[in-house]
Order: structure tokens, then C-alpha cells, then sequence
């Protein structure tokens, strides 16, 4: 295969991805949007499935996305993943003292089956937010593995 094909072959599998990531993130919060009145985590869910999903794609297909031959941009991200990690977990601790604060009727309201919404509410956020900690932890030493290959052995 020349590096043409290749480049779109890539191209295509990382859009297919975004577009999963999409969906997933619309089937995850369709219902919370349904049954919340100023739910005030829409950004931080946005962000802990997003990245958790595109960590852990990474982890685990990194040679066949575009960034396995891209040696500068794997140091950037593999310096960046720290203070990310410290954000997410940051962002998990907001969302917990606000529960402890506030309360669950400070999200879900008054709504029939309020306890049933909560208990989804929280458990999808805590899912997809310590999943996005732990993959941004591991995601370093992967791409620290990536570079080595990629310098040593000519491999992603």
C-alpha cells in the first residue's frame, strides 16, 4: 500500500471513531437531558467521555492512528497528560462535594423516578470519568513504549 492509502485508510478509521464517540455520547446523555433541569456537569460529562473513549482507543490502537508516527506531538501529549489526570479528578471531586452540598434534587428535581435518574446520573459520570483518570494515567507509559519502538526499531 502506498503512503496515500494509508494516510486516508487512517484518516477514515480516526473519523469513524469520532463519529462512535459522537453517538456514544449522545445515547449516554439523551436521557440526562430528558430528566435534568440546569444540570450544571454538561461539560465536564462531555469531557470525561470523550476522552475517556479517545484514551483508551489510543492505549490500545495508537499504530493505527495518525499520531504513531508523530513523535513531537506524542511528547507533548505525554506531558500533558499529568495536569489532565489532575483536572479530571479535580472535576470528579467538584462533582461530589456538589451532591453532598446540594443534593440530588439539585440536579434531577422533582421528577417521577427521580432516585432511578440519580443513581444513572452519577453512576455514568463516575464510569466515564474514572475510566478517563485511569486511561489518562496509563496513556503516558504507552506512549513512552510508542516513541521507544518508533526510535529503536523503526515500529509505532
Amino acid at each position: 500500500m502506498t503512503d496515500l492509502n494509508t494516510s486516508k485508510l487512517k484518516l477514515g478509521f480516526e473519523l469513524l471513531w469520532w463519529v462512535l464517540t459522537l453517538i456514544i455520547l449522545v445515547v449516554v446523555l439523551l436521557p440526562v437531558y430528558f430528566s435534568t433541569i440546569g444540570y450544571p456537569f454538561w461539560n465536564t460529562n462531555i469531557i470525561f467521555i470523550i476522552s475517556f473513549i479517545t484514551l483508551t482507543r489510543y492505549i490500545f490502537l495508537l499504530k493505527h492512528t495518525f499520531l504513531a508516527r508523530q513523535q513531537l506531538i506524542k511528547v507533548i501529549l505525554f506531558f500533558l497528560c499529568f495536569p489532565f489526570a489532575f483536572y479530571l479528578i479535580q472535576e470528579i471531586n467538584s462533582f461530589q462535594t456538589f451532591l453532598d452540598e446540594e443534593g440530588a434534587t439539585a440536579i434531577v428535581g422533582n421528577i417521577p423516578n427521580a432516585a432511578n435518574m440519580m443513581i444513572y446520573v452519577r453512576s455514568e459520570l463516575l464510569l466515564f470519568g474514572v475510566g478517563s483518570i485511569i486511561a489518562s494515567l496509563i496513556f503516558p507509559f504507552r506512549i513512552i513504549l510508542s516513541v521507544w519502538r518508533n526510535r529503536n526499531t523503526g515500529a509505532a
